[in-house]
């Protein structure tokens, strides 16, 4: 079951969700090489004490990521 559209930097730990789709900008083509493409389901595995980086499982591997850049990627929270 799913619940509402929000972007990744919001997730909590141990929460997955699945990528719906990117703000507008080239930074949505770097993500996309490193696995975050949409349709493909995320978990948020760590969050840095101060909240940057964060920690994500996508594609089969730990993926670090900015919370910057995190807040590009919208995601649909799973149940």
């Amino acid at each position: 079951m799913k619940k509402g559209v929000i972007k990744l930097s919001s997730l909590a730990i141990g929460k997955s969700a699945v990528i719906t789709s990117f703000e507008k900008d080239d930074l949505h083509l770097k993500l996309m090489e490193m696995g975050c493409v949409p349709g493909e389901t995320v978990k948020v595995e760590k969050i840095a004490p101060l909240g940057d980086p964060i920690s994500i499982m996508v594609a089969g591997y730990n993926l670090s990521l900015r919370k910057t850049e995190a807040d590009y990627i919208w995601v649909e929270e799973l149940v």
